[in-house]
């Protein structure tokens, strides 16, 4: 009897990526094949690649690359932000044999060779892709293999036109689930011992955008989701800052579900460079809206995105970000060198900044994250939190993080791989993150028994 054909993914980019290559993985699951690790042989290999980092091209080939040592015969299917945005660029590299686009890759199992094994390679590099501009369609998906947490995805396109993104370039218009589909996917990933929830999108504040059309809001989300009888807990993974209402921080500083821990994207402190970036606030609303969740709120985590050596930043315009930054009551920020993209506004400016500029402005944002960082974690220092711990061990630690996402350690106990305590918050250790101690059990680690038929 022939074997099952096998097939690998390996995934470059944001949360939003691991979730659809999940989806994608469990439709080739379901039609037959046998998933195997990337780094071993396969009859076929997907990258689902992303379009952030200016080393896209370098990042794939080298992907492609260590598939092909694997495996010399397998047939390569290149997927994502980067194959929808420069399909003919990855066409060229070597051992690839098909590349799909934005639409397409949810399909992926139509374009696969239909024999298991034998002659796989394609003589050309096939290129499947839809026009960006036409309606895509809301494909549903969310992270798997791991029980403690799942990030679903409910949310996907923009209809945003920063001057530096080409994510709608890559994934079209803004497109959401419905709350009644959402809650669907939340029950299923409950029924599979999942703790936690992680809601993600490319504009995840858009949410309820239905064929060009504003069925429901996010907030409308929130509100359902509190509901669902469910033991699991939800975190926001990113939310720009005019969409972050105060309905949505004053509910969530309530909420018996959803933890204290906002990401908020600032990409500047300076209003200039805001304007240029096209962005939709100026540093004022993000001002209000980290006093509102600390007033609410003071244990809050909030999270802080930033671009350095955007076209035009001076000296003077960084200085503002950086003590701009330094003066919120922000946790820890996520830095990012910019870099050129083709097709956009920003890239056509010839007020560039240099690299070596650039990356020092990012040395400099991530020591203040580390120091932030570091405040916030003393801050907690002596309070009791809930902590949902991790499913794996770690040289006779184990890992988790608290609801306001304080990493914490303590001794390895197999009773608490993918448990909810309450814990005590002792010390910072030499890792960098929080040594405590059990207070008491929350959510045991069995899976919560009931049945998906129930949900109507």
């Amino acid at each position: 009897m022939e074997a099952n054909p096998t097939f690998a993914i390996y995934t470059l980019g944001c949360k939003l990526n691991y979730s659809e290559s999940s989806a994608i993985g469990q439709r080739l699951v379901e039609q037959g094949y046998n998933k195997v690790n990337f780094k071993e042989k396969a009859d076929v290999y997907i990258i689902n690649t992303c379009s952030v980092t200016n080393e896209a091209d370098k990042e794939c080939r080298m992907v492609v690359r260590n598939a092909l040592n694997a495996s010399p015969e397998a047939f390569i299917a290149v997927i994502g932000c980067y194959a929808q945005l420069k399909p003919e660029e990855i066409a060229k590299i070597e051992g690839v044999d098909i590349v799909l686009g934005a639409s397409e890759k949810f399909n992926i199992a139509n374009f696969l060779p239909q024999t298991p094994k034998g002659a796989l390679k394609n003589k050309f590099t096939e290129i499947h892709s839809c026009e960006i501009e036409h309606p895509l369609e809301f494909h549903s998906s969310y992270s798997s293999g791991e029980r403690t947490r799942s990030f679903l995805k409910v949310q996907d396109g923009c209809d945003y036109s920063c001057s530096y993104c080409t994510i709608p370039l890559a994934r079209g218009k803004s497109r959401s689930n419905t709350i009644e589909n959402v809650v669907r996917d939340v029950y299923e990933i409950a029924s599979k011992g999942v703790k936690e929830i992680v809601l993600t999108g490319v504009n995840l504040g858009d949410f309820g955008i239905i064929n060009d059309e504003r069925k429901e809001t996010f907030f409308d989300l929130v509100q359902e989701l509190e509901n669902v009888n469910v033991p699991v807990r939800f975190r926001i993974s990113s939310i720009e800052p005019n969409l972050l209402t105060d309905e949505i921080i004053r509910f969530i500083s309530t909420s018996e579900k959803f933890v204290p821990h906002f990401h908020i994207p600032l990409q500047s402190g300076s209003n200039t460079i805001l304007k240029a970036m096209r962005r939709r606030y100026l540093r004022e609303l993000y001002v209000e809206r980290v006093a509102l969740i600390k007033s609410l709120m003071p244990h809050c985590c909030i999270g802080a995105d930033v671009i350095t050596g955007f076209p035009g930043e001076t000296e003077e315009f960084f200085l503002e970000t950086y003590n701009f930054l330094n003066e919120l009551d922000v946790s820890y920020l996520h830095s990012f060198t910019y870099s050129e993209r083709s097709n956009t506004l920003a890239a056509e400016s010839k007020d560039v900044v240099p690299v070596d500029v650039r990356r020092k402005r990012t040395k400099m944002l991530r020591i203040l994250s580390e120091k932030k960082l570091r405040n916030f974690y003393t801050q907690n220092l002596g309070t009791e939190r809930v902590v949902l711990f991790e499913g794996h061990i770690n040289d006779g630690w184990q890992y988790g993080h608290t609801d306001n996402y304080v990493r914490v350690r303590i001794p390895s106990n197999e009773i608490l791989k993918n448990a909810i305590y309450t814990v005590r918050l002792n010390s910072i250790n030499e890792e960098g993150c929080v040594d405590g101690k059990i207070v008491d059990s929350i959510i045991p680690s069995e899976t919560f028994d009931f049945q998906l038929s129930t949900f109507n």
